[in-house]
């Protein structure tokens, strides 16, 4: 019952910390998207989108991160890895197809593919300039 009740509190934690992480980058994502677009887009759609991708994210650079065995700072041998890399780009693809699926615009019609390249474009490069300069502290 302990590991139930153990299990059940990491659950709920990821998905509080995940609500918190994903205020930023659905502020960055409506901005791009809504000069991209020309329109005004859903904030609330944006914010599920950016919610779903950062528990996608949360879930795929934990699993990267321990099968390293890095779960401390520092966390340069991480950011260098291939692997997380490849868990960078694979999160960005699922970031771009949350948000063209999940995000319309104010005339119900969905965002452009582009646009929501762009939007998860700026999101990581602020992800990775915030990243990389921790990572070097």
């Amino acid at each position: 019952m302990t590991v139930v009740l153990a299990l059940l509190s990491s659950v709920i934690w990821w998905v509080i910390i995940s609500s918190v992480g994903a205020v930023v980058p659905s502020l960055i994502a409506w901005v791009v998207l809504r000069w991209n677009e020309g329109t005004t887009v859903v904030f609330n759609r944006t914010y599920l989108a950016c919610l779903i991708w950062g528990l996608f994210v949360m879930l795929v650079c934990g699993v990267v991160a321990a099968h390293l065995g890095i779960q401390h700072g520092p966390f340069s041998p991480l950011i260098h890895n291939n692997g997380f890399r490849v868990a960078q780009a694979l999160s960005m693809v699922v970031g771009v197809l949350a948000l063209w699926r999940l995000v319309p615009r104010i005339d119900a019609r969905r965002i452009r593919l582009g646009s929501a390249c762009m939007a998860m474009a700026a999101v990581m490069a602020v992800s990775f300039g915030i990243a990389t300069t921790l990572a070097s502290l």
